[in-house]
């Protein structure tokens, strides 16, 4: 196998992402960074900012921790004005996601504790959004890991990177995803696969099909659920993923039934969850009942299904009960 350096492989990794749409941009610090968000967030929004009514949305965009951060990208913030008027500012389409603004850029430095700099990074409307460390063919990708925990140590807190909802690690060779969560372990990283269950490993592959911008941006808009009882998100695996979108295509263009089979441990939940959260946006979906055939299972599912969004279903062990809720059009999801 030919020798290729970190170098080598950021350089080549960039020339892809701008193949794939994205704008490579020169960024070298945090105050770049934010002059190029309040540039970004204009043209996404289609309006301009003055200083004063930046300085509001830096502020809003400034609270919170990972978790807050990740509910903000999502939601939208009234801006009041300088001369009063009150408009919906946006940071992310997750409705249609391709209709974001995509840059690409590397060694940002970022003074912590430490001084840190980082590989390559994508900015969706200016917010970093996804993060990627790269290590020499031959390391292990353990190492790339480990320094995504150290940065989250000593320069992520307190800046736009707690906003990144993926991390991407890879060697060139073997390359996996991982969740902005700070405590999790390297066993919580991912394979991305085929729909075959077949191992996507080498970096260009993995590019051309996870970090294309659309593809992207649709796991960060759809496949990343934020868990109210432990506060951290997490992102489906490539299994739960092709579950969830092949029932949300089999209720799209059919009536047919299908099954998803699921082994103990498997997150079977989080891949029910995701499902009915999104079916239940579906213009076209009055209702979604989620039906388990044991009582024990039942109050566990809704317990279970709460704590990836608090109060997001209702449990119901009677008929009239039942009626009441399948016309209670505040009810979307009923177990």
């Amino acid at each position: 196998m030919t020798h290729q350096s970190e170098g080598q492989l950021e350089i080549t990794l960039i020339n892809q992402l701008q193949r794939l749409g994205f704008e490579r941009v020169k960024i070298e610090d945090e105050k770049q960074l934010i002059q190029n968000l309040k540039i970004q967030l204009e043209k996404f929004n289609k309006t301009e900012f003055s200083e004063s009514e930046f300085t509001k949305i830096l502020n809003h965009l400034n609270k919170g921790d990972i978790f807050q951060k990740g509910k903000t990208l999502k939601d939208r913030f009234v801006l009041t004005r300088d001369d009063g008027e009150e408009v919906w500012i946006s940071f992310f389409n997750t409705d249609k996601w391709c209709q974001n603004e995509y840059q690409v850029t590397n060694q940002i430095t970022i003074n912590g504790k430490y001084e840190n700099r980082y590989d390559v990074t994508l900015l969706i409307n200016g917010l970093p959004l996804v993060q990627i460390e790269l290590k020499r063919r031959g390391v292990e990708m353990r190492e790339a890991f480990n320094q995504i925990q150290r940065y989250q140590k000593h320069s992520f807190a307190g800046t736009l990177f707690e906003y990144i909802q993926i991390f991407v690690i890879s060697n060139g060779v073997n390359t996996k995803y991982f969740a902005n969560n700070p405590k999790q372990s390297f066993e919580q990283t991912f394979f991305w696969t085929d729909v075959l269950n077949k191992k996507i490993t080498r970096l260009e592959d993995f590019t051309d099909v996870f970090l294309e911008k659309c593809a992207v941006s649709k796991m960060i808009a759809e496949y990343i659920v934020l868990a109210e009882a432990t506060q951290i998100p997490m992102v489906l695996r490539p299994y739960q993923y092709y579950a969830v979108k092949a029932i949300l295509e089999r209720v799209k263009e059919g009536n047919k039934n299908g099954y998803i089979w699921h082994t103990t441990g498997s997150g079977k939940t989080l891949t029910s969850f995701k499902t009915s959260q999104v079916l239940s946006r579906f213009p076209e979906v009055k209702k979604v009942l989620f039906v388990v055939d044991r009582k024990d299972l039942d109050v566990q599912t809704i317990k279970e299904f709460n704590s990836f969004s608090k109060d997001s279903v209702d449990g119901t062990n009677n008929t009239r009960q039942l009626v009441k809720q399948l016309k209670d059009q505040n009810t979307p999801i009923i177990v």
